[in-house]
């Protein structure tokens, strides 16, 4: 596995080693031991999670705060997505600022999102599933979230607005200027 470290500090892009033969192909998808010495950090993953959806859906900006933060490694099983990353670690040199990737079954890329940041993603192909394994369990009461269109974080999610799929609860979150401030 090549471990990439984005311009965000802490967050890294994995590229697996594949394998390809007639069969098809094998690669290691995750080692706890090969992972923790990739990114330089002791983290435990404690859940597993996946989603389907359809071209256009937008799901975030999501984060927790607090005790209940998370950090995620996520990945595409089947399809693309535009996947995001922004920086809310108040005394960061990045804070405020959003790193992209295009992640899909083909390309096989992983994403780590340290605690600290919000993410979301969109589906770019007709339909993708997308999963994830986060180091903390989910906490109702600990969420938050930034609107995808915020002004000053400027993300390019790369589809016209109205081709987007956005939930209720993510179409009325807040900018970061007005977000929870509670890292």
């Amino acid at each position: 596995m090549n471990f990439i470290e984005t311009k965000l500090k802490g967050c890294f892009v994995l590229e697996p080693k594949v394998f390809h033969d007639e069969r098809g192909y094998f690669m290691e998808s995750f080692n706890q031991n090969n992972f923790n010495q990739g990114i330089g950090a002791e983290v435990q993953f404690v859940q597993d999670n996946q989603s389907y959806s359809s071209r256009g859906v937008l799901r975030g900006l999501h984060y927790q705060c607090g005790e209940h933060a998370q950090a995620k490694l996520v990945r595409v099983l089947e399809g693309e997505v535009l996947d995001v990353a922004v920086d809310l670690r108040p005394d960061s040199e990045t804070y405020g600022q959003s790193y992209s990737i295009l992640l899909s079954a083909e390309n096989k890329k992983q994403f780590y999102i340290p605690r600290g940041f919000a993410h979301g993603f969109i589906v770019l192909s007709e339909t993708a599933t997308f999963f994830y394994k986060c180091d903390n369990f989910y906490n109702k009461e600990s969420e938050g979230g930034l609107i995808y269109n915020d002004p000053s974080l400027g993300i390019d999610w790369g589809m016209a607005e109205e081709e987007l799929i956005i939930s209720e609860k993510d179409q009325v979150l807040p900018t970061l200027e007005n977000a929870r401030k509670v890292w």
